[in-house]
């Protein structure tokens, strides 16, 4: 990590270049730091998607009751099936946190996603 470089923390809410599944193309979104600070030395942060929770809802999705606390304009849940591998660098800024109950929850849900 460079001098002055900014640090981010699990379930921080950030606003970053997301990158689409279904093409080569990026969206400036907010997103949810699910990585923590043991990923740092390899240069990347892990984050998941945020989106409105007008979109039509996914069976793994965690709503976000407190969007103000997250920085967030509106309803919103993360999404924890779509996840991207960011550079830090790529982060725009942090614009909140989500609260411990729905951290938990979207943690509940990344475990049931990954192979052991």
């Amino acid at each position: 990590m460079t001098t002055g470089e900014k640090r981010f923390g699990p379930f921080d809410i950030v606003v970053v270049p997301f990158p689409y599944a279904d093409r080569l193309a990026e969206k400036r979104r907010p997103a949810l730091v699910i990585s923590n600070r043991k990923l740092a030395p390899h240069g990347v942060i892990w984050v998941a998607m945020i989106t409105s929770a007008e979109n039509e809802p996914r069976s793994s999705d965690v709503a976000i009751v407190d969007f103000t606390r997250a920085g967030l304009p509106a309803p919103s849940v993360v999404r924890p099936a779509k996840i991207a591998c960011i550079e830090p660098s790529r982060i725009d800024r942090r614009i909140g946190r989500l609260n411990k109950t729905a951290a938990r929850k979207v943690g509940q849900r990344l475990r049931g996603f990954i192979a052991a």
